[in-house]
């Protein structure tokens, strides 16, 4: 083991530390006017629709004494630029929300009266969307409180149509923000930054849009590939039955068959439409030729477009009886790059989509075909993006819990890994989970998570927990994760404080050398490894350097890189190695050991043809 530079990777807090501002290509450019204008849910398109992203006003005030009157127009109100964190650079504020504090934003809303009294009229329902909003908001419309939401990662979406009652309307948006002062889901946000753990951020920071929808519409929808019986299942979810789906797929080409079946629960109306292709007629998904189906339901006058892929994920033995990830029930290694999903001046947030593509473009052709997502949830288009350039995805859960203590979680399991093995994760206090309605709060959003991503065609694996942070019940929890969703294996405690359940024996190992360690049972995953760092001059929000190995310049960094993956990661395959993931993607404030630098200007370990390994084990 490698003691040294283990002691020196312990976590350190450094909240003094001034960040500097530091630009990405696409922060530099951005238009103020055009701010993240694509529709934000590929999977379920409408038109017309109308993006309220853009120049909003903010006002911090004390919980204690807070004098804004919904209704009223903020006093001396500043300009945040949505869906910018106040605490990002691209939001102009520059201010961080405190857990005794609310944010309050406002903005109008220019319905013409004209246009809103003919939809109300035709009967149609005007449905406003929020993508996330860090951690607890609750929405008013011209003074009347319309509803509440807690979970910072998770979208929400208000029916406002009887609420507008003169043009322009005004829409405003009460934030609180507890951090890590709580058990809330918080993934790597803390308000003393430092090392593994970044700044906090709060408030609006996905997209805010809204749009017009028939009386009864598609509220939700849940797409299933059946990759072995040649069909697709779309359900779709109303408020009552439908009179008449039609659905169409864009390839006029090739033939298939629609059944459309309609049943009524107790409080909502559930209509499957199952797509069959003869003699399993059609393209498997896979990273090397990511084919999409494009397709059209018409559900009585609600139009969407959508699409999926036929692939199926799962571990089965290979011909040495060996447990493997498989892709289509063939084995797959999966060579995987942790992503954070944090930039420069959007922290949580991108510039914009095409920085979404950048990062993903990279991972792909610097030899990667997964991205292990780690502990937050990207807005719906980075799947998109996924799903269409063929990239595997590994998504992590939110984590939460009070505060971490680390020595247990970290330092302990680092140096003595054994010992992890053998710890039982209901030691709630240990794990930072004394609160019942913490724990509670949590599987909740778990489960809200495995909804809102089901039917992304990249998405192969859950994780439910990460180094014990905020873990809890892990055994049990895989098990309700694959209740929920059986079409995908579950990684239930990725790196360490194994409860033998799930599908994978996941490690991380940052200072020993690489092994498999199989248990006859699950495929063997080394979930992270690596962390090579190297600070490029000008190119990093602090002068603190954080990492696991250092370097001193990309070429050497490059280099070692190259000597673990060919040397001593790829021989590991043959011996049972389904996944590793390497540590990381992209550089985040004082962790500085990403393949680019956290403006994204600087490629740091550069891709070599030569050695891109296969994805098909030997």
């Amino acid at each position: 083991m490698r003691l040294r530079e283990a002691v020196a990777s312990l976590h350190q807090e450094h909240p003094e530390d001034c960040l500097k501002p530091l630009y990405t290509p696409w922060g530099e450019q951005l238009d103020k006017d055009r701010v993240w204008r694509e529709y934000p849910r590929p999977q379920l398109v409408r038109e017309p629709f109308e993006i309220l992203n853009g120049e909003w006003e903010c006002l911090f005030v004390p919980i204690s004494d807070d004098p804004v009157v919904p209704g009223n127009k903020l006093r001396h109100p500043q300009r945040i630029l949505v869906p910018f964190s106040p605490e990002a650079l691209l939001s102009g504020v520059g201010r961080q929300l405190k857990p005794d504090e609310y944010l309050w934003y406002q903005r109008s809303i220019p319905f013409s009266q004209m246009d809103y009294a003919k939809k109300q009229q035709l009967g149609r329902r005007c449905l406003l969307h929020f993508g996330a909003v860090d951690q607890q908001a609750t929405v008013y419309l011209n003074g009347k409180e319309l509803f509440s939401h807690t979970g910072g990662y998770l979208p929400f979406t208000v029916d406002i149509t009887d609420s507008v009652s003169h043009d322009p309307c005004l829409l405003q948006v009460r934030v609180r923000d507890e951090s890590d002062r709580s058990y809330h889901s918080r993934g790597k946000q803390t308000l003393k930054r430092g090392g593994m753990f970044y700044t906090a951020q709060s408030g609006i920071w996905q997209s805010v849009w809204y749009e017009w929808v028939p009386a009864n519409y598609i509220s939700d929808y849940r797409i299933t590939p059946d990759f072995d019986g040649g069909s697709v299942r779309v359900e779709l979810f109303s408020e009552r039955p439908f009179q008449t789906v039609a659905c169409s797929l864009k390839e006029t080409d090739i033939a298939y068959t629609v059944a459309v079946e309609t049943d009524r629960e107790a409080s909502f109306a559930h209509t499957t439409v199952t797509i069959r292709f003869p003699q399993g007629d059609f393209r498997p998904w896979s990273p090397e030729e990511p084919h999409l189906y494009p397709f059209t339901i018409q559900a009585d006058e609600d139009r969407v477009e959508s699409y999926f892929a036929m692939r199926c994920y799962s571990v089965e033995p290979d011909e040495q009886g060996i447990p493997r990830f498989c892709l289509n029930h063939r084995p797959y290694f999966l060579n995987g790059v942790l992503d954070q999903g944090y930039w420069s001046d959007g922290l949580m947030t991108a510039p914009c989509d095409e920085a979404l593509v950048f990062d993903i473009a990279l991972a792909k052709k610097s030899g990667f075909n997964m991205l292990r997502k780690h502990i937050k949830i990207e807005p719906l288009r980075w799947y998109y993006h996924c799903d269409r350039l063929g990239v595997i995805v590994w998504q992590d859960m939110v984590s939460g819990g009070t505060t971490y203590h680390m020595p247990l979680v970290c330092y302990l399991p680092t140096l003595f890994p054994h010992m992890s093995r053998h710890t039982r994760d209901h030691h709630y206090r240990l794990f930072s989970r004394a609160d019942a309605e913490g724990r509670d709060a949590w599987e909740r959003e778990c489960l809200e998570t495995i909804d809102l991503l089901y039917s992304v065609p990249s998405l192969a694996v859950w994780v439910p927990f990460n180094e014990g942070w905020g873990q809890f019940d892990a055994a049990r929890i895989a098990e309700r994760v694959r209740e929920k969703d059986p079409t995908r294996p579950v990684d239930h405690a990725s790196g360490w404080f194994d409860q033998r359940g799930g599908d994978f024996r996941s490690v991380h190992n940052y200072f020993r050398p690489l092994q498999v360690r199989l248990d006859g049972r699950r495929a063997f995953a080394i979930s992270e490894y690596g962390g090579y760092s190297c600070a490029i001059p000008g190119h990093s929000s602090v002068d603190r350097v954080y990492g696991y190995q250092k370097f001193d310049t990309p070429e050497a960094a490059s280099s070692a890189f190259w000597q673990l993956m060919q040397g001593h990661l790829l021989p590991l395959v043959a011996q049972g190695l389904s996944a590793a993931v390497y540590t990381q993607l992209s550089d985040v404030e004082e962790e500085v050991n990403g393949l680019v630098t956290y403006d994204r200007k600087v490629v740091k370990i550069t891709p070599d043809g030569s050695k891109l390994p296969s994805s098909r084990p030997d």
